[in-house]
């Protein structure tokens, strides 16, 4: 097997699931922009600034993750060529980080946060506070859909890694 097929084919899938972070960024921000223009209820026109922030929040973190992706895979033909079994325990100990990473916050703090802000939505009545929770039960919603299909992969790429490190 070829690492450096295998760390460049995972590098590019991550790029293509961090764009999905820019394209939700994108939606929210039409959607912002479109209530900005039609919006005539205080409800509507509360979605407006929630939805803006949302959409910049995600564009920031989307930009953020393929520049960083980017960089990594730009430095993946270097790494592999120079120490292949060093490079090999690098990925594997990022890799490692990363889940752990991961497993705290995707799959315990975000979904605490989306259970806080549904049950503040009950509590509070404003326009604003009803429109900010929503809009944020919708992004960590995002975040945890992308995020999870990103473990899986991590977890199926170092598969492949710890494959080539047992074979001889």
């Amino acid at each position: 097997m070829d690492i450096l097929k295998t760390a460049t084919n995972w590098a590019k899938a991550e790029m293509l699931s961090n764009s999905v972070f820019i394209l939700f960024a994108a939606l929210f921000l039409a959607a912002s922009f479109t209530l900005w223009q039609v919006a005539r209820t205080d409800m509507a026109r509360a979605y407006t600034v929630a939805t803006l922030v949302a959409g910049i929040l995600m564009l920031i973190l989307g930009a953020g993750l393929l520049y960083g992706t980017w960089s990594s895979l730009s430095g993946f033909a270097e790494a592999a060529a120079q120490d292949t079994p060093g490079f090999v325990a690098s990925e594997i100990a990022r890799i490692d980080k990363t889940v752990a990473q991961y497993k705290t916050a995707v799959f315990k703090v975000m979904p605490l946060l989306i259970i806080a802000a549904a049950v503040l939505i009950t509590v509070l009545s404003g326009p604003g506070w009803r429109a900010g929770l929503i809009t944020t039960i919708a992004f960590l919603s995002i975040i945890m859909l992308v995020d999870s299909t990103a473990h899986a992969r991590l977890v199926d790429y170092k598969v492949k890694l710890l494959e080539v490190k047992t074979t001889p």
